[in-house]
C-alpha cells in the first residue's frame, strides 16, 4: 500500500472512530428539592387562612403547616432588537391570585404518595379535610444524561385536591 493508501486509511479510520465517540453534555449544577408543592387556586385562595399538609410515601409520613406565598406568572417584556439572536430580552412577573407552598420531604420517590390537606378558612372555620393518592411524576428536564427529577405537586380548590399538570 502506498503513501496515498495509508493516508486514505488513516483519514477514514479517524472519521469513523470520531463519529462513534459519545461527547459529554454539560449538566446544570442544581439539586432537586424533595417535597410536595401545593397551589391554592386563585378563586379559593382568598378564603384560605392556613393550610396544613401531610404526605405519606413508603410508610414514612411528614406533616407541617405551610407558609403560603403569593403565586405569580411570567410576563414577557420582549427583546431590544427582535432581528438579532443575541438581543437583550427581559421578563417580569405579575401576581396571579394563587397562593403557593411546599412541604419539604427527606426523599421523594416514584411510588404512590398520599397527600392530605387541612387548615382554616379566613373566618376561622376548619377547611374540609381533603386527601389525594397519586404517583409523582418523573422527568428528564435536562436530558437523560443529567438524571431524573421526581416531582409531586397538587392544586387545592373548593372541589378538593388534584394532581397538578
Amino acid at each position: 500500500m502506498g503513501k496515498t493508501g495509508v493516508l486514505l486509511a488513516t483519514i477514514t479510520t479517524t472519521a469513523l472512530l470520531s463519529g462513534c465517540h459519545a461527547f459529554e453534555a454539560a449538566c446544570p449544577a442544581i439539586a432537586q428539592a424533595s417535597g410536595v408543592a401545593v397551589t391554592v387556586a386563585a378563586g379559593y385562595a382568598p378564603e384560605v387562612k392556613t393550610l396544613r399538609l401531610k404526605a405519606c410515601q413508603d410508610g414514612k409520613c411528614k406533616e407541617d403547616t405551610l407558609q403560603l406565598v403569593a403565586g405569580s406568572v411570567p410576563v414577557d417584556l420582549g427583546c431590544a432588537d427582535d432581528s438579532r439572536p443575541d438581543a437583550v430580552c427581559s421578563a417580569t412577573s405579575r401576581p396571579d391570585g394563587t397562593q403557593r407552598g411546599m412541604l419539604n420531604l427527606d426523599t421523594l420517590g416514584e411510588s404512590p404518595i398520599d397527600v392530605t390537606a387541612s387548615g382554616r378558612y379566613a373566618n376561622g372555620k376548619p377547611l374540609p379535610v381533603r386527601t389525594l393518592s397519586f404517583a409523582p411524576r418523573a422527568s428528564y428536564p435536562f436530558g437523560e444524561q443529567c438524571g431524573r427529577f421526581v416531582s409531586a405537586s397538587v392544586v387545592l380548590d373548593a372541589a378538593g385536591l388534584r394532581q397538578d399538570r
